[in-house]
């Protein structure tokens, strides 16, 4: 994969040297917007956006465009390295209480005032916005209390020591209490309510088609090098590689695998890439007695749904030949997947590796689990969300069928697919997951650890998997300062819950963006396309 580059999370400063280099104010640095008149700029983004609300649900593509219009306390760089944003310092005044000291003369886009009542109404609403699909409380659980200390000085007190909490908040996006106070999710994607922080202001949002943006000549920070970015859905593959060859955009996100050759090739284009944090993973159905879509080979439901059991779990995962995957359908663009993060990242496990390519081994473990003719299930999983999600569905499906298990395949638009999985409707189904903080605590606590709104546990475990073992040790890595022991703490969770198969890990994406010469991008780990970070090249 040449010009690939691995990032390593820059995690292990100890939680007050952290604090300490966080106070470094950073309204002198980054590039500037540069002398340019009327510049625009628009941008093909490869997946949907299902709301301009913030904080509705906690999906990368609405967190991205989200990132243009609202900002946090904490920034992440192209890498997940913390930095100041609204907060221009942090620091723990003792194990679980934390102060954050805020950036004055900060305006929202309708002129008022950027205070810390702005933070502690975020810091209450984000967990409580109704019907959210995956919330973004899973960021706030740590908090018990809120304290306005005065308009620009906001503490935190945890329910217990909380090292995490700088780059949990960082996920968070502010919000103004005066625009929100009664706003709803409606006014927000209506733009009524979408007024923030951030680079861009909203102008349009004109649902599964673009978002357009004007540059916030107010900004507290490094201004966009463009006066109007538009943000074009293009969830087609073709569409969004045709859009870009005929110049009707100037960048994409999320090249197709079957292009990228092409594109590098192309003396106009420049295509920029990393090995990023998103894992493709398969969410099954660990906890039902019955699971809907697992019948017998003739199609009638079964009485006991064989998912429950470890070893049928394990024998999914030993027919499914990532090299292949990775090589034939993802052209290399791709790392086969043994574990939530790969091994660059803060808390992975040197212990987990991807499961070996074993037909006869799958075979020999389903029939030790009762069923050595296999079965009938059916695989969910959405056809507009991730890098080759339906073919990846269809593939596995295939594979499945080679050691007696007969799969189906039904795939769908990712915002009815994510309504429905978070409804618990699917059996076995195709995921991916990013982490927002750059190490595993997140997955950790999102995908596998025991659904528990009280303690933010769960929200996207759609596979109701469940182990007393694994939250035990979540919850004292969570709690643990010490850089070393909470990594050491955070690898063995992910032994026991991956090792469990409550999610069965596939392969990490490689985050890809192509753009017209005389543009340059950052690639990030966490895939977010901005365009305030897209600048026209230095000559």
């Amino acid at each position: 994969m040449t010009g690939t580059t691995f990032a390593r999370r820059g995690f292990h400063a100890s939680a007050l040297g952290l604090a300490a280099c966080a106070a470094l104010a950073m309204g002198g640095t980054g590039l500037t917007a540069g002398a340019a008149t009327a510049a625009e700029l628009t941008i093909g983004l490869g997946a949907d956006v299902t709301s301009i609300d913030p904080h509705f649900h906690n999906l990368s593509p609405n967190s991205n465009v989200g990132k243009h219009i609202f900002d946090s306390l904490v920034h992440q760089d192209d890498q997940q390295r913390l930095s100041p944003g609204l907060a221009v310092s942090w620091k723990a005044l003792e194990d679980a209480t934390w102060e954050f000291k805020l950036r004055q003369g900060v305006k929202f886009h309708d002129g008022s005032d950027f205070t810390a009542e702005d933070v502690a109404f975020t810091v209450k609403r984000a967990p409580a916005v109704p019907n959210s699909p995956s919330s973004y409380g899973i960021y706030l659980a740590s908090i018990a209390e809120t304290t306005v200390v005065d308009p620009y000085t906001v503490r935190f007190k945890t329910k217990g020591p909380y090292p995490l909490l700088p780059t949990d908040i960082s996920n968070i996006l502010i919000v103004s209490h005066k625009a929100g106070a009664t706003a709803t999710t409606a006014d927000y994607d209506s733009g009524k309510a979408a007024i923030g922080t951030g680079p861009f202001k909203l102008v349009e949002n004109k649902k599964g088609d673009r978002i357009v943006l004007a540059r916030n000549d107010a900004y507290w920070g490094p201004k966009p090098a463009w006066d109007k970015a538009t943000l074009r859905l293009l969830t087609n593959e073709a569409s969004r590689v045709a859009a870009l060859l005929a110049g009707d955009v100037q960048m994409i996100e999320i090249i197709p695998t079957q292009d990228i050759a092409k594109i590098k090739a192309n003396k106009d284009l420049t295509v920029s890439s990393v090995v990023g944090n998103r894992l493709i993973y398969l969410h099954v159905d660990t906890a039902r007695d019955q699971s809907p879509f697992v019948t017998d080979k003739a199609g009638k439901p079964l009485d006991k749904n064989p998912l429950k059991d470890v070893r049928v779990r394990r024998a999914i995962s030993k027919a499914i030949n990532r090299q292949a995957v990775v090589e034939r359908l993802m052209e290399g663009e791709a790392l086969p997947a043994g574990q939530l993060l790969p091994e660059t990242f803060f808390g992975t496990s040197k212990k987990l590796k991807p499961d070996a390519y074993d037909v006869d081994g799958a075979k020999k473990l389903l029939a030790e689990a009762g069923y050595p003719d296999g079965f009938g299930l059916t695989i969910h999983g959405p056809n507009n969300r991730y890098i080759n999600d339906a073919k990846i569905v269809q593939t596995v499906a295939q594979m499945l069928s080679r050691i007696g298990i007969d799969a189906k395949v039904d795939t769908m638009p990712s915002n009815v697919f994510f309504s429905r999985s978070s409804k618990l409707e699917f059996s076995l189904m195709l995921v991916g997951w990013g982490s927002g903080t750059g190490e595993t605590s997140s997955p950790l606590k999102s995908l596998l650890a025991t659904f528990d709104p009280s303690k933010g546990y769960g929200p996207s475990n759609r596979g109701r998997y469940s182990n007393p073992k694994m939250d035990e040790v979540l919850t004292k890595a969570l709690a643990t300062v010490d850089d070393a022991a909470r990594e050491k703490l955070l690898a063995e969770a992910s032994e026991i819950g991956v090792g469990d198969l409550g999610i069965i890990p596939l392969h990490y994406q490689v985050n890809s963006w192509a753009m017209k010469k005389g543009l340059t991008y950052k690639p990030r780990t966490d895939e977010y396309t901005l365009a305030q970070e897209v600048k026209p090249a230095t000559k």
